[in-house]
């Protein structure tokens, strides 16, 4: 896949630019850092709850066959 470089970053605002227009480019572009942050804000969470239910596992029983016979 080819890199893309400032002049098609350019081309790919003026295209915004003309399809959407310049009063709709704020709104877009705060939609769309919000849903960033909430997807963000999401994978932290998910991560936080994944670490904190290894590390309250508790320890394996293990099976004392000496107590049993006792």
């Amino acid at each position: 896949m080819p890199n893309i470089g400032p002049l098609e970053i350019i081309v790919i605002l003026v295209l915004a630019l003309v399809f959407f227009g310049a009063k709709r480019l704020p709104e877009l572009g705060k939609g769309l850092g919000q849903g960033i942050r909430e997807f963000k804000k999401a994978s932290k969470d998910i991560r936080a709850e994944l670490d904190d239910s290894f590390k309250d596992d508790p320890k394996p029983v293990t099976n004392n066959s000496a107590s049993d016979k006792a």
